[in-house]
């Protein structure tokens, strides 16, 4: 088998570097756009972020299965990452245009962009997450492959949230414009912006449409620089059934453990990100150099550097438990972020060092999932005789839209009940109250639930050297018929 360069493994991270801006702009800032900006109730809101996952449920599977089964001169996943690049784009500016038209037509328009999206990001996400499957055989290098990815995903985040904090700094203190004509208080002066939820629909448009263009020029790139260089023997094909693919699924105990610890670590992840806009409006403030986008890009720094001790760590302490160590840090410091006064300067040092510290136990955490889902694709190869690698894959994309979709939900759900109103100047006591608690314990708990799951967590580092042994003697006899 042939060693991947170093220019693949950049090319693998460009795939990530693309689908992470626009997957921070739907966890940071896709909330508090459908509430203050396309103006759906916030209960509406938190329906359609959760229905349309009912619906993801089915796609990723089933864009797994027919990715399993793409055959083409460029491999079998590679491929999409070239085919759906410009759709991707192109639905992803429509998702963020607010339609002139009756609020019973926008709220429709909403469904069928954010499900429109919801399929172009997995048509283009689950091919390429399965691909770490088929770049190298060996496990360190799936290791080495993931922590590629993650670094690149926390520069494009890196990247989305400058975007973002330009066009933060436009926004605030600007009058707020709707329809032609300035909002005003009640003693007639015009009301100043307080954050991009305040920003007109076609400044967000606009500021999407850069995001977009850079995601399509990034998956291209990544399609040229790749190769798949382990191929599924034909005869092994031929005896995977969609229906024996499904079944080994189910069957499979590491992969149903790895699922629900990777969706609670992206019910928290979702949920300290979807909050931060509110927090940063209605708590902190904007008179302060600390604006909500520069706050979420030290997150992402502190997980670009994070994501460097993920492979030494999970060589020395093994991949679970680097995973659960880092959880117990995101839960300590997530939880003490509820401790910090707020409106002093010794707080607002608080809050920068614990999002350092968070961010930065979330960046060791993040590339061992997508690793850890290799390993569960080689299990099931060494079990049932199939790998399904785009199957298994998919359970990831869907683990983050499911994460991610269960989040925004809590997160709408919970300042609707609280009474927030995005008309008023000052919010009620128990809303700030809750958007504090959102910002602190509340995400906590969804790492509380992933070290839940990854306590039983079978693949130890020993076993994983045996399953990998026996599959090289596998496939090497297979090539020798």
């Amino acid at each position: 088998m042939a060693k991947a360069r170093l220019s693949e493994k950049i090319g693998y991270g460009f795939g990530d570097f693309a689908s992470s801006m626009f997957w921070k702009i739907f966890s940071y800032y896709l909330p508090i756009f459908y509430s203050d900006v396309f103006g759906l109730k916030p209960a509406h809101a938190a329906t359609l972020l959760l229905v349309t996952k009912l619906y993801d449920a089915i796609s990723d599977p089933l864009m797994g299965i027919i990715a399993d089964r793409t055959d083409t001169k460029w491999g079998k996943y590679r491929p999409y990452l070239l085919w759906i690049a410009i759709p991707f784009a192109l639905i992803g500016v429509f998702s963020f245009y607010v339609p002139e038209s009756t609020y019973t037509v926008k709220h429709v328009y909403a469904y069928v962009m954010y499900i429109l999206m919801m399929t172009v990001y997995t048509a283009i996400n689950v091919p390429y997450g399965a691909m770490l499957g088929v770049v190298t055989a060996d496990s360190r290098e799936k290791s080495v492959f993931s922590s590629f990815r993650m670094f690149f995903a926390y520069i494009g985040s890196f990247v989305a949230m400058g975007i973002f904090w330009i066009f933060e700094k436009m926004v605030i203190g600007q009058p707020i414009v709707r329809d032609g004509v300035a909002k005003l208080d009640e003693s007639g002066n015009a009301v100043l912006a307080k954050g991009v939820g305040d920003a007109s629909p076609g400044q967000w448009t606009m500021t999407v449409a850069i995001v977009a263009s850079l995601c399509a020029i990034l998956f291209i790139l990544s399609f040229l620089m790749t190769r798949e260089h382990v191929k599924v023997e034909k005869k092994a094909e031929a005896k995977s059934s969609i229906g024996s693919d499904l079944k080994a699924l189910v069957s499979n105990g590491p992969w149903w453990l790895l699922l629900g610890a990777a969706i609670g670590q992206l019910l928290c992840g979702s949920i300290r990100g979807g909050v931060a806009t509110y927090y940063f409006a209605n708590i902190l403030g904007t008179n302060i150099f600390l604006t909500c986008a520069v706050y979420l890009t030290i997150g992402e720094i502190g997980q670009m550097v994070g994501v460097a001790f993920a492979v030494p760590f999970s060589e020395k302490f093994g991949k679970r438990n680097t995973f659960i160590g880092s959880l117990v840090a995101v839960i300590v410091f997530s939880s003490l972020i509820w401790f910090i006064p707020v409106g002093t300067s010794a707080g607002l040092w608080m809050l920068i060092a614990l999002q350092v510290l968070v961010s930065l136990a979330f960046g060791v955490a993040a590339p061992l999932t997508w690793s850890m889902f290799a390993d569960v694709a080689d299990y099931s190869e060494l079990k049932n005789g199939s790998a399904s690698t785009g199957l298994i894959f998919s359970s990831s994309s869907m683990a983050q839209k499911f994460g991610g979709a269960i989040g925004g939900w809590l997160l709408l759900t919970i300042l609707g009940v609280f009474g927030y109103n995005k008309d008023l100047a000052v919010q009620a006591p128990e809303t700030l109250t809750a958007i504090k608690a959102l910002m602190s314990y509340i995400p906590a708990i969804g790492a509380v639930i992933s070290i839940g799951f990854l306590s039983f967590y079978p693949l130890t580092p020993k076993r994983m050297k045996g399953i990998q042994a026996e599959l090289a003697a596998r496939r090497g006899a297979e090539s020798a018929e």
